[in-house]
C-alpha cells in the first residue's frame, strides 16, 4: 500500500512573498520556509502579512520540521508567529539559522527557542520513510538552499528562489552536479520559482552588476548615498568593495537591519579588503568626512530605504539631508506596487539637486530566475509534475507556458491557489480538495485582529476623515441643555467651513432633541443611529463626502449639572476609540460601531458607560 504523500501551499501562490509548503508523507508534515509579505499600499497600518497556518497548529503533533531555503523575509519573516503556535526543529545554513534567530528572539514570545539545526547542500537527515538532503542554489544572498524530500513515492523538489550565474561568487554558486544527481534518482514533483519567468532575456551577471557600481562611485566627486535592501548581502558586498576600490568610508544608516550586515561580517559572509576601523565611520562623525570620501549605506526591509531617502530629500532626516552634488545610488528592485512611489522618490530627489541612479532602470538585475533558468531547471531536474511558485498569477502562467515549451503537457503543470492539496501518486497528481487559507494581517501586536470592515474604515478616515458632535443631554428632562460642539479631523477646514459647521450643529440638537422626546423608552444605540444617519445625509449633500461620523453623548447629573466637555479632548477619545474599537478576533465589525460608547455623568461625578 502505498503512503499518502501530499503538497500543500499555505502562501506564495498568487502573490509575492509570503513563501510556506507543507509536504505531507503518511503522518508526518515537513514545512519548506515561513515567510512573510510586505503589505500593499492598500492595507492602510498593516506592517507585515503572513501565511494561515491554523491547518498546521492543528495538526502540529504531526509536523517533524521546518526547513529553510535562505534568509530573505520571505522565507523566514513568520517563523516568530508560527513557533509561537507550535514547536518544531528547524534546519536551514548557518547564515539562514542566524538570521532566523534574529527574527526569532525579536519577539518576546519566541525569545529562547533553541531547536535550530545547521545544514550544508551535501547533508541529508533521515526521518525514517523520509529523508531531506539539499542542494546549493543561486541568489542574492549566500548558502541559499533547495530542498529534496525523498518518499517512497518518489522525491518532492523545492527550489526555493534561484537562478543561474556562472560568475557567482562563492557561497553564491550553483551545485550543478548535484542538481544532475537529483535529476538521474528522479523526481515526482518540483516546486519552481516562478517569479522571474514574465521577464524575458537573460538578467545580468552579478559581476556586470558589480563593474556598474564601481564605474558610478568611480565617476563621482561627491557624496554618495546608496539604498539597499539589508538582506541583499550580494549588493552590499558589491558597495563594500566600489567603496575601498574608490577610497571612500561607508557610513552604516538604518535601524534593526543594520543586525543583518553584521551577523553576515561575523560569519564571514561579508568580506572587507581592510579592517572595519579603516572601511566604516560612525553617523555620529559624519562631519569629519569630506564629501569625496563618504559612502551612506541605507538599509532596510524592502520599501524602508526608499521612504528613508523621501525623508532625506525633504529634509526632515536630522542627520542626512540630500544636496546639491550628492549622488543617490538606488539598488533595490522595486515590486510593481512600489514602481510609482520610487518614481515620486527620484522626483524629489533630483528636485533637491542629486544625481539618480537606479541599477533596475540600467541593468536588468533580478535574484529570481528568468525564463530561461526556469527551463534550464526543468531540463536537469526533469520532473513528472511541475508546481510554479512565489508569484502572482501572470507568474505563475508565464512559467506554465515555458513549461510547455519545453515538453510539458497542461496535465503536468498545476497553478495552485494557497489551501489546495494536490495528492502525488505512484500514476498521477490530482488536486484532492482545499481548505480555506486566508492571510493574517499583523498590526503592532496584534495578529489576525485586522479584517476587511476595519481596513474599509482606514480607508474612509485616510480619502474623508471623521466627523465628531458631542452634545450633552438631561435624560428626565428629555432635553437638550447644551449647544453641540463640532469638530472634524481630515474632513473639511475649520476656519473656512463656519457656517457648514453650524448647520451641521442645529441638525444635531434637533435630531436628538427629537430623539428623546417621542420615545418612551430611551435607547442610547438608537439615538446615536439616528445622529449618524441624519449627519451623514446632511454632509453629503453638502460635501459629496462620506466621513466616519461620532456621535458623543454626555448626560447631565441629577441636579442639571454637567461636566464641561473638552471638545479636543473628546475628539482624541473619539478617534482612539474609532481605531481600536473596530479590531475584533474575527476582523468582523458592524458599520454601526464606530461611534463612541455613550457617557453618563451621576451625582458622585463617576463616569460609567451606557452600551449601544
Amino acid at each position: 500500500m502505498s503512503t499518502n504523500l501530499t503538497v500543500m501551499p499555505f502562501g506564495g501562490m498568487r502573490e509575492n512573498g509570503k513563501n510556506m509548503y507543507a509536504v505531507t508523507v503518511g503522518e508526518d508534515i515537513f514545512i519548506l520556509d515561513a515567510g512573510l509579505q510586505y503589505p500593499e499600499s492598500d492595507l492602510l497600518g498593516v506592517d507585515v502579512v503572513i501565511p494561515d497556518f491554523q491547518y498546521l497548529v492543528d495538526h502540529a503533533d504531526k509536523v517533524a520540521g521546518i526547513f529553510l531555503t535562505h534568509g530573505h523575509a520571505d522565507a523566514i519573516g513568520a517563523l516568530p508567529y508560527l513557533l509561537s503556535e507550535l514547536s518544531a526543529p528547524i534546519f536551514g545554513s548557518e547564515l539562514t539559522i542566524e538570521l532566523a534567530k534574529l527574527a526569532i528572539d525579536a519577539e518576546p514570545r519566541t525569545k529562547g527557542f533553541d531547536d535550530y539545526h545547521v545544514v550544508r547542500g551535501d547533508q541529508e537527515i533521515d526521518f525514517g520513510a523520509v529523508k531531506i538532503s539539499f542542494f546549493e542554489t543561486t541568489h542574492s544572498i549566500p548558502e541559499s538552499l533547495g530542498i529534496v524530500v525523498e518518499t517512497p513515492q518518489g522525491s518532492v523538489v523545492y527550489t526555493g528562489d534561484f537562478k543561474f550565474d556562472t560568475t557567482a561568487a562563492p557561497y553564491y554558486r550553483t551545485d550543478m552536479l548535484r542538481l544532475a544527481e537529483i535529476g538521474r534518482k528522479g523526481v515526482k514533483a518540483l516546486l519552481i520559482d516562478a517569479a522571474g519567468t514574465a521577464n524575458y532575456g537573460q538578467a545580468a551577471h552579478e559581476s556586470e552588476i558589480a563593474d556598474y557600481i564601481y564605474d558610478g562611485f568611480r565617476h563621482h566627486k561627491g557624496r554618495i548615498v546608496v539604498a539597499a535592501v539589508a538582506s541583499n548581502i550580494q549588493r552590499i558586498q558589491q558597495v563594500i568593495s566600489a567603496a575601498y576600490r574608490t577610497h571612500r568610508k561607508i557610513i552604516l544608516s538604518g535601524n534593526d537591519l543594520e543586525k543583518v550586515v553584521r551577523t553576515a561580517l561575523r560569519l564571514g559572509k561579508l568580506h572587507l579588503p581592510v579592517s572595519e576601523n579603516e572601511l566604516f565611520v560612525s553617523l555620529k562623525n559624519i562631519k569629519t568626512l569630506a564629501p569625496e570620501e563618504t559612502v551612506i549605506l541605507e538599509t532596510g526591509k524592502m520599501g524602508e530605504p526608499i521612504r528613508h531617502l523621501q525623508r532625506m530629500a525633504h529634509g526632515d532626516d536630522r542627520h542626512i539631508q540630500i544636496t546639491t552634488g550628492d549622488l543617490v545610488f538606488i539598488t533595490t528592485t522595486p515590486s510593481t506596487a512600489m514602481e510609482g512611489y520610487v518614481a515620486r522618490t527620484r522626483d524629489m530627489l533630483f528636485r533637491a539637486g542629486a544625481t539618480v541612479k537606479q541599477i533596475s532602470t540600467d541593468l536588468k538585475s533580478s535574484g529570481h530566475a528568468s525564463k530561461n533558468d526556469f527551463q534550464l531547471m526543468l531540463n536537469l531536474l526533469q520532473p513528472e509534475n511541475v508546481i510554479p511558485v512565489q508569484g502572482e498569477y501572470r507568474m505563475l502562467n508565464a512559467g506554465l507556458h515555458a513549461a510547455e515549451e519545453v515538453g510539458y503537457t497542461a496535465e503536468h503543470v498545476f497553478i495552485l491557489q494557497n489551501g489546495d492539496r494536490l495528492h502525488l501518486t505512484d500514476k498521477a497528481a490530482e488536486l484532492s480538495g482545499s481548505i480555506q487559507v486566508n492571510s493574517t494581517m499583523i498590526d503592532g501586536s496584534g495578529v489576525g485582529d485586522i479584517g476587511s470592515i476595519v481596513l474599509n474604515d482606514r480607508r474612509i478616515l485616510s480619502e474623508d476623515g471623521v466627523f465628531i458632535a458631542v452634545v450633552t443631554i438631561d435624560r428626565k428632562k428629555k432635553k437638550v441643555i447644551a449647544a453641540p460642539k463640532i469638530d472634524s479631523r481630515g474632513f473639511v477646514y475649520v476656519k473656512t467651513s463656519k457656517d457648514l459647521l453650524h448647520e451641521a450643529a442645529e441638525l444635531v440638537q434637533t435630531t436628538v432633541a427629537d430623539g428623546i422626546k417621542n420615545t418612551k423608552e430611551f435607547d442610547w444605540g438608537k439615538l446615536k443611529g439616528s445622529v449618524r444617519d441624519a449627519l451623514g445625509k446632511f454632509l453629503y449633500e453638502k460635501t459629496r463626502r462620506k466621513p466616519v461620523i461620532l456621535p458623543v453623548i454626555m448626560e447631565a447629573n441629577q441636579n442639571g449639572r454637567r461636566r464641561k466637555t473638552n471638545l479636543k479632548h473628546a475628539a482624541k477619545s473619539a478617534g482612539n476609540k474609532a481605531t481600536n474599537n473596530k479590531k475584533t478576533t474575527n476582523g468582523n465589525q458592524s458599520q454601526n460601531d464606530k461611534s463612541m460608547p455613550h457617557v453618563a455623568q451621576t451625582t458622585n461625578q463617576k463616569q460609567v458607560q451606557h452600551k449601544a
